[in-house]
């Protein structure tokens, strides 16, 4: 195996390009090396000015996600060995507008993820003690509570490039996470944008979403799960009286 490879680095500094542009670095192959100690290895001893956010490195915190080779990765789950020999080609996620390098702007996610009120609502008065729950409860929505934020399956999601109004696939898995909370009482409030031309049907299921997760949350499943719902509740809205409902 070589010592070192080949990153392709995409660079956006405004001011200085119109558009982005690739720089190439040489940097160490290590066996335990992700991609993000690759552009850390380029940021500490080759070019200070290279941009990027990064916090846990523990594939936790959802913010080290890039577009690696092509496809949304969390580069610090990424191993560089994966790639050899080379290169590997590393670019902002897609689908969000470039700040600068490979950094991008979140303003239009973090600004859709209250409107469909990712907590719990109750309608009574909590309980002296706990709020209990049984196992099989729990495994009903725990999957979609293991979103990280991170983005991927916005970059990975078709229709959120071709329309950026879609709620997205993270802020519908996150909903259905406390729809599905047996102590939540909030689906109704999270029924109108869920249910909109914006939520749930301007998903034509393509999947890429799931794919790209990297923490098995699959959007998909809770975009089509809720599909269901809605079309449930308006069938019963159509054929039933309000009293009835």
């Amino acid at each position: 195996m070589a010592d070192t490879i080949t990153m392709q680095v995409a660079r956006y500094r405004p001011g200085q390009e119109a558009e982005p542009v690739f720089q190439s670095y040489d940097v160490p192959l290590r066996k335990e090396w992700a991609v993000l100690d690759g552009l850390n290895h380029i940021k500490d001893h080759v070019d200070g000015t290279l941009s990027y956010r990064w916090s846990c490195r523990m594939g936790i915190c959802g913010s080290c996600g890039m577009t690696v080779n092509g496809s949304p990765v969390l580069s610090c789950a990424t191993f560089l060995t994966d790639y050899a020999p080379g290169p590997v080609r590393v670019e902002p996620l897609r689908n969000f507008p470039v700040v600068r390098d490979l950094v991008v702007d979140i303003g239009d996610f973090m600004a859709k993820l209250p409107s469909v009120k990712p907590w719990l609502i109750r309608d009574d008065e909590p309980p002296e003690g706990e709020y209990l729950q049984t196992p099989d409860e729990l495994d009903d929505y725990k999957k979609f509570s293991m979103c990280i934020n991170c983005m991927l399956c916005y970059s990975a999601c078709p229709v959120y490039a071709l329309d950026p109004a879609f709620v997205g696939p993270a802020a519908i898995a996150l909903a259905q996470r406390y729809n599905l909370d047996s102590r939540d009482e909030g689906a109704a409030d999270r029924r109108d944008v869920l249910s909109s031309a914006e939520g749930v049907w301007a998903c034509t299921f393509v999947g890429e979403c799931s794919t790209a997760c990297p923490k098995g949350v699959d959007p998909a499943g809770a975009i089509q799960r809720y599909k269901l719902t809605a079309a449930t509740h308006a069938l019963k809205d159509f054929l039933l009286p309000r009293g009835a409902r």
